[in-house]
Parts: C-alpha cells; structure tokens; sequence
C-alpha cells in the first residue's frame, strides 16, 4: 500500500445522485483519489468487501477507473466486480451489486449530462441494496471530503479492461464481466419475451435511439437479438466518449430527431429514448408523445398484464414534482401511494420494505423494485409487453386511460445556469410569501394552498425539509418550483405545471395551451421571467 498526502477540495458535495462537475474539474491531480477516500472512510473501509464498479463510457472514465482499482486494492478490497471497458448502465450496476451479494459499487456518470473533455463527469456511491447512498451517507461523505490528508492507492500498471475474467491487483482479484448479460437475463425473466418475438414478427416497428450513450449494446442484445426486431431498430448504438456530441437526455429537446420520425408520415408504430447512463426514458406512438408521468400512471395501471407483476402491485411512489396522475390510479387499484422528495433514494426504503413495485419521477425516470434504480430499457420494455398484451398501440391506450381517469395536463420548465445568487433571492422572497398567498386569486385561480414540501420517511423515520415549493390551486391544479442537484454550472431552476382536467371534455387540448392560465399566474407570483430577465425557459419538457 503506499500513502499519498493530499489537501481537501471544495465543493465536494454529493447531490441527489453523486458528485457532478465539469471533467476537467475531475481531472485535476488528486482530486477523483479525495473524493474516493473520503467515500471509502464514510463507509468504513472496503477491507474484504467486494465492490462494483462501472460506468456510461463517457470521457475519463476508464482513467477513473483504475484509480479506483489501485485505490481499492490499497485499502484491502478481497473483490471487484468491473463491467469490460469499465461499462455498466446503472439498473445493470444496481442488479449486479444484488445479484452478486456486493458491498457497494460505484458508478461513473453524470447521467443525462452532457460528455467529453469540456462537459460533464460524476462519481456516485451504491449501497449493498443497489440504490444510491442515503443522505447520512453523502453527508458523511462531504464531512470527510473537508478534512481528509491522504489517500491509499497502489502503486502498479493499469488493469486490462477489455478482457472478461479475472485478474489480480495485489491481493485483490479484479472480475471482468460482460456488462449486458446479467441485465438481458433478468429482463427476460420479468417479461413475456415470447409474445414480444411475435410482435416483431407481426410486422410491428420501433425506433430505439440510445443516443450514442451506454444503453446502445443493451438495446441490442435485446430488441434486435433477443427479440428479434430488424437490424437497425436501434440507432446511435455505440457509446462514444463525448455522445457522439449529443446531450443525452431523452426529452423532446435533445432527443430531436427521434421526435421528428416519431411525429412524421412514415413513423414507426413505437418509439423510446434513453439517456447516458441508461436509467432513463422517453416514450412516443406514431404521432404522440407520452410525458413521463402519464407513462408512470399507464404502466401502473397495466403491470398486471406483465408476467412479473401478474400477482398485482404492492404500491406505487412518486416523486413530488412528478404529476398526480398516479395517485388517481392507486386510489382505483386500491393501493398505497408515496410522494417522496427528488431522488431515487427515497424510494430505496420503500422497496426495501416491501412498500412499492413502482416508482417513477417527472424527469424520464421510472422503475420498480427489480432494481434500486430507474431504469430507461425496463421501462420500453413495459410499454412493449403492454402494447402486446391489449393489442392496441400507443394512442389508443392514452386515450382510454384518460377516458378513465381524466388528464393532468403537465409541463417541466427549465430555466438553465441561473445566477445563484439570483436564483436563491427569488425562491427565498416566495418562501418568505408562502403563508400569505392562500386565498389569493390569480388569472382566474384560487391558491388553495402553498408551502415548502417537507418529508418524513414512513421506514426510517427520516425527515427532509426544504425539498421544493408548492403553490396547490382549487380543482386539482398546482405549480412546484424546485433548485435541481444534477447540474454543473449556475442553478436550475425547475418549475413544474400541472392541471388537472376530470373529462370527458378537455382531454385532448395541447398542453401548454391547457396550462396557459397555470403559467400566467406562476409568473404573477413568481416574477421568474421579470426577475432574471429570460425571456421564457431553457427547456420545456
């Protein structure tokens, strides 16, 4: 083992899913090791432990790698269990750390952030369940990040990666894996595999756009291998270091060009996106967009006709900013339904307790408890088995959903790299207002209620406060504003529409027009465009 002296970094902070920075910030001398001791220390030390290890094959990550590796090694690990080329998605690390009885592992991503040398990296730690470290760990991650003045790392050549089997570093052994089989088997063992092979050899066609990011050689095995869908159903298939130079996060901004075919004459029947770590997803049918939400509240209200779910769901999360279009779904099935702050971890203790199947989050995140963690392909894939099992395509299976249960109409707002200071200021002046807008009337609205959403955890007893504000207007309508965790650069502020729409009128307006008058009182309250000077939002989703 040899001991390297250090100095601590600032801004070490894990966010809602790790530490994120700009690559370069990443590549400074010392600065991975820090943060990687300083992780190793919050947890107790790796010594006989057997980690995971993987990432989206984005721009230095397999440098990261290896100083994990030696780092690892140095302080003892018996195992490490790597995806060959230092690849795994995220749902597939989760699965491996579970499968494989794991300590932990880490993961390399920055997620649907942008890749390269002048873009985005990140470092996240699992626990031994498969999902992201608590905030008692993060924060003792961050505590120890403050203080920390060495690292152990082992001095040796770098590990071959591109081998599959095992080797030793030290005295630990180093496991190579394929990164997709282990995930492949298990979606096999949680849909009807069959009924999708004959729904490919029916004739029935899908464009999957992995976006040059890691869920390419997955989409693969599965779709075209597996299922037997034509050879180039899946496109930009190969993870590349800088996503091809595309942003890969699947909404209808970045994932352009898939909107484009999906909305034009001669479009697929189904179509899906998913983003550089693979824990994300889009839905479309010939011609319509599903949200993120609507997908949650349609595939909840479906999971018994996939054979992994045939037995029922024990309940169903979500997270707060995500829409009330879940909850009207549970409420019919007669199952429990959690709000929970942003965040997979929040579902983690849920899952673990035998609370929830199904969880999903506004931001193209969905999942259930296969995995502790979104999960992009799994999603697809329920679409899938769902559209084989009632026979009917995307269009038709929104419309009688909304039939049923009515529509929340629902839009994210992203106003990108916001002056912190700026951002604070105006969300601190709306906390301040918060207990004088009940009653108020805005663009024809009554504010029902407002306040800053706080969470107590029903297994652990946790408290989180402060976790986005909620203005509630009468008849079911709302607006929640939030700071996002997962840039890099500035704030983010996010604003989330929602209103909801009974039927059977008024179900198939456009949904910004539906959420006009929701927005022209968000800006009466708010002041969001007045007070940074932007014109409208960055991104609307």
């Amino acid at each position: 083992m040899t001991t390297h002296p250090t100095t601590p970094f600032d801004g070490q902070k894990p966010g809602t899913s790790g530490l994120r920075k700009k690559t370069a910030v990443f590549m400074q001398p010392n600065f991975v090791e820090n943060f990687v001791q300083a992780t190793f220390d919050a947890i107790g030390g790796v010594r006989g432990k057997t980690l995971v290890l993987g990432g989206d094959g984005r721009y230095f990550g397999t440098e990261a790698a290896q100083v994990i590796l030696k780092m690892a090694a140095a302080s003892g690990a018996a195992r490490v269990i790597v995806g060959q080329g230092a690849w795994l998605s995220t749902p597939a690390a989760s699965n491996l750390i579970r499968k494989r009885s794991a300590d932990g592992g880490i993961i390399l991503s920055a997620s649907h952030n942008p890749g390269g040398p002048n873009e985005d990296f990140g470092v996240k730690y699992n626990m031994a369940n498969g999902g992201p470290a608590p905030e008692s760990v993060t924060e003792a991650i961050f505590a120890r990040t403050k203080e920390i003045t060495e690292y152990a790392k082992l001095d040796a050549p770098d590990v071959n990666l591109t081998a599959i089997g095992e080797s030793h570093l030290g005295a630990m052994v180093v496991e190579v894996v394929d990164p997709v089989s282990a995930y492949a088997d298990m979606m096999e063992e949680i849909f009807d595999f069959k009924a999708l092979r004959g729904l490919f050899h029916e004739g029935f066609t899908m464009r999957m756009d992995s976006m040059c990011a890691i869920t390419g050689p997955y989409a693969v095995e599965i779709l075209e291998k597996r299922l037997g869908a034509a050879k180039g159903t899946v496109v930009h298939e190969t993870p590349l270091p800088d996503f091809g130079g595309m942003h890969p996060d699947p909404n209808p901004t970045w994932a352009h060009e898939l909107m484009a075919e999906m909305m034009g004459e001669s479009a697929p029947d189904f179509g899906a996106a998913s983003d550089g770590d693979g824990d994300r997803n889009m839905v479309l049918g010939r011609g319509v967009y599903v949200s993120p939400s609507d997908s949650l509240a349609v595939i909840a209200a479906n999971a018994h006709l996939v054979p992994g779910y045939a037995q029922g769901l024990k309940g169903v999360a979500r997270s707060m900013p995500t829409s009330a279009a879940v909850d009207r779904v549970a409420t019919a099935l007669g199952i429990d339904c959690y709000e929970t702050p942003t965040g997979w971890k929040f579902f983690g203790n849920l899952m673990d307790a035998g609370r929830v199947s199904l969880c999903g989050e506004e931001s193209f995140g969905t999942g259930s408890d296969h995995v502790r963690e979104k999960d992009g392909l799994w999603a697809v894939l329920m679409w899938l088995n769902i559209i084989a099992a009632r026979g009917q395509g995307v269009a038709e299976i929104l419309a009688e959903h909304f039939e049923r249960f009515g529509r929340n109409y629902y839009s994210r707002h992203d106003y990108e790299a916001l002056p912190v200071d700026q951002a604070n200021a105006m969300l601190n002046d709306l906390r301040d207002r918060l207990a004088s807008l009940k009653g108020a009337q805005n663009h024809s609205l009554i504010v029902e209620n407002a306040d800053e959403f706080a969470y107590t955890d029903p297994v652990d007893g946790s408290i989180s406060a402060q976790q986005g504000f909620r203005i509630l207007f009468e008849g079911g309508s709302r607006v929640v504003l939030r700071l996002s965790g997962t840039g890099t650069e500035g704030a983010t502020l996010r604003v989330y529409l929602e209103r909801y729409v009974p039927g059977p009128a008024g179900l198939n307006e456009d949904p910004q027009e539906a959420l006009g008058p929701i927005i022209r009182a968000t800006e009466e309250i708010v002041g969001i465009r007045a007070r940074t000077g932007r014109a409208g939002p960055d991104v609307i989703t």
